[in-house]
């Protein structure tokens, strides 16, 4: 994968331009359209995406200051409805100011740091590098709650490398997210890029297997679709159990969606 800060914080704002199409223009009840994530509307996805660009910058600009306030957010039980009201603390508009301000702040000091520095997060530390493919991967992926909410459409673009890049590094997290042991057994990932290019991940010889669109496996280790709802060949034990609970975001796991609320042809 790219570790050239640049290349990254420019997917990053390319990404950011595909989910400010979708709600620069919104009214209010635009901003109050629920998306399919239970309890959020369109406002508390962006506001979720600022909070937390917020915080990968501080963790890039001042260590001490984010571990303190990182430990001192997790050692409230209710950390998740907390932030959540953090969050919610602007109207959309402002929501909206509030994320562009983020996020510009965000790349204008990630593009100085040094990408292979790492930097504390909410689980193990990680890469400048790795921090920035994150947010590109959160920013799809809220980016396609507010699309699914306000029936837009995004085409999806080989940027998208990042999501699965970050989805096929997740086997691990999806089974500790759960409780689960990790499984020894290595899964191959093959996916066909939207410009045409083979995408692949995983040893050439393993015996459990995922095969698809990348923008499938996207939708499915985002938790965005259903695996019965996407146009995925899994083939193993260990790739069929990892399908079903596969999750590249940190924290709890999420309720994903219900079969056939996305039909595939949608």
């Amino acid at each position: 994968m790219a570790t050239d800060i640049a290349t990254l914080c420019d997917d990053l704002l390319a990404e950011t331009a595909d989910l400010e199409r979708l709600v620069s223009d919104l009214d209010t009840s635009g901003w109050a359209t629920p998306t399919p994530a239970e309890g959020w509307d369109v406002k508390d996805q962006v506001g979720h995406l600022a909070y937390f660009d917020d915080r990968a910058r501080e963790s890039m600009t001042d260590r001490e200051a984010f571990v303190a306030h990182r430990d001192e957010a997790l050692a409230h039980p209710d950390f998740a409805d907390r932030m959540a009201a953090d969050s919610r603390r602007f109207e959309g508009p402002d929501t909206l100011s509030w994320f562009r301000g983020a996020r510009a702040a965000l790349v204008e000091v990630a593009r100085r740091t040094d990408p292979s520095a790492r930097v504390p997060w909410y689980g193990p530390d990680m890469s400048a590098a790795s921090s920035i493919t994150a947010r590109i991967m959160e920013t799809w992926a809220h980016g396609q709650d507010v699309a699914d909410a306000l029936g837009g459409h995004r085409a999806p673009t080989d940027r998208l490398r990042h999501v699965a890049f970050i989805g096929a590094r997740a086997l691990p997290n999806s089974y500790q997210a759960r409780g689960r042991p990790v499984p020894d057994t290595p899964v191959r990932v093959e996916l066909r890029a939207p410009s045409g290019d083979l995408w692949a991940f995983g040893p050439d010889d393993a015996s459990n297997t995922v095969r698809g669109p990348a923008l499938d496996f996207c939708l499915a280790v985002t938790q965005r679709r259903h695996p019965d709802d996407l146009d995925l060949v899994v083939q193993g034990p260990v790739a069929e159990e990892w399908m079903s609970i596969a999750q590249a975001f940190a924290g709890p796991p999420g309720s994903g969606r219900r079969p056939g609320q996305f039909p595939a042809d949608s």
